[in-house]
């Protein structure tokens, strides 16, 4: 995961083009990017209704 910068005034600010396959996730005043992955599930936990961790969980068609 990467982290993503949010300005003062709490712009998030993503240039799409450069990205490929990935989702964004935000929560409290923070923003993450995740990149995803060929084939799996990625399943976003909560907590309290804050997010708590992100699972990956691969697979591949036999």
């Amino acid at each position: 995961m990467e982290e993503l910068k949010i300005d003062g005034k709490g712009y998030l600010n993503i240039d799409i083009m450069e990205l490929d396959k990935c989702a964004v996730i935000i929560d409290g005043g923070k923003a993450k990017l995740i990149k995803l992955h060929e084939h799996g599930e990625a399943r976003i936990i909560t907590h309290q209704g804050k997010v708590k961790r992100v699972r990956f969980e691969e697979g591949e068609d036999f």
